[in-house]
């Protein structure tokens, strides 16, 4: 699995078969390793997730499996990824076994009633798999210490957008050297930013349609999440090279050279899941597109800090969809083939 790792570091596969009992210490809820087997039942979640304490991100967890771990990032971090582990195996073993009921049950008088309740255990894991995708990816963003943008009205003042601290740097330290120069001039088709802008630059202000920028932001997120994929492969056809003594190409010039099939594989999310996350990012850091038609006065220094934090959440995309993958088949995303991303 070392090939699906991002550059900065890697999501963990911790063991699934840790389980954990709860303890009170001081009339907190604490979850400790244990070799007895343990559900995460919806009570038990939704107590420990009602402490009051939540992360400050623009999506909201919609399920007790996702408030349950936005509780445990906050509160209990070192067990992070053995809850993780643990939800997704309760998950997966919950919607087979609602699916073993429902073919056993077929021709039967209960087949109906099984046929409805293997619908709403598929919608509700739907929910909770999509709410878990997102909490990894609040990790791997708060692995290098930075927090995601608030809902853009939070950050508008005096009808002027400002987003600070930048965290510039330490949104580019996950990407490799090669990578990050497509970053760069990604930056500067998009938003105008010259390649070494200075600080004089960043400080100017530019007006721009909150409708584009919530365009910019979606290709953005897409465009990180094609370059993980395809530096991924570019890696591989590397050491394949090396393997067999051939010139290694640039990844600039290896993706130059993408036939139309595999830039698609590359650039469009695998799964519905991680389409659907794309789509409720974007739709709660900006608001619905009738309300996104007013001009915003902003830096463009926070366009560069919105514009790096997209591409990391797509390259953190990445690497969630694959380790979910591997305990939770994730749908496949029927239109990828139909979409286009513009910023590639």
């Amino acid at each position: 699995m070392d090939t699906s790792l991002s550059h900065h570091g890697s999501l963990p596969f911790p063991p699934s078969r840790r389980n954990f009992v709860k303890q009170n210490r001081g009339g907190d809820c604490v979850f400790l390793p244990s070799r007895r087997k343990f559900r995460y039942d919806s009570l038990v979640v939704v107590s420990a997730a009602s402490s009051g304490q939540s992360i400050d991100a623009p999506l909201v967890p919609r399920s007790p499996q996702g408030r349950f771990l936005s509780s445990v990032l906050v509160k209990k971090r070192q067990l992070f990824h053995f809850a993780v582990a643990d939800l997704l195996k309760q998950l997966a073993d919950d919607k087979e076994a609602s699916l073993s009921r429902m073919f056993l049950s077929y021709g039967s008088d209960e087949a109906s009633l099984h046929r409805r309740i293997a619908q709403l255990k598929e919608s509700d894991c739907q929910i909770a798999i999509e709410d878990i995708m997102y909490m990894l990816i609040l990790y791997k963003f708060s692995e290098i210490r930075v927090p995601l943008v608030p809902k853009l009205p939070s950050c508008i003042y005096n009808g002027r957008l400002e987003i600070s601290p930048s965290k510039d740097w330490e949104l580019e330290s996950i990407h490799s050297f090669d990578v990050l120069e497509l970053i760069k001039e990604h930056s500067n088709a998009v938003i105008s930013l010259r390649v070494n802008s200075s600080l004089t630059d960043d400080c100017a202000t530019t007006e721009i349609d909150k409708n584009r920028l919530s365009k910019v932001y979606t290709a953005s997120v897409l465009y990180g999440y094609f370059l993980k994929s395809a530096s991924l492969r570019h890696q591989l056809e590397c050491s394949l090279s090396q393997h067999h003594g051939s010139f290694t190409k640039q990844l600039r010039h290896y993706i130059s050279e993408f036939d139309p099939k595999i830039l698609r594989r590359c650039a469009k999310p695998r799964s519905h899941e991680a389409k659907s996350l794309i789509e409720k990012q974007s739709l709660a850091l900006f608001g619905p597109e009738e309300s996104s038609k007013e001009s915003i006065v902003t830096s463009f220094s926070s366009l560069k800090r919105l514009l790096l934090e997209a591409v990391a959440f797509g390259t953190f995309l990445w690497d969630t969809e694959e380790y979910v993958d591997g305990a939770f088949k994730l749908k496949e995303n029927e239109n990828a083939e139909e979409e286009t991303n513009s910023s590639v």
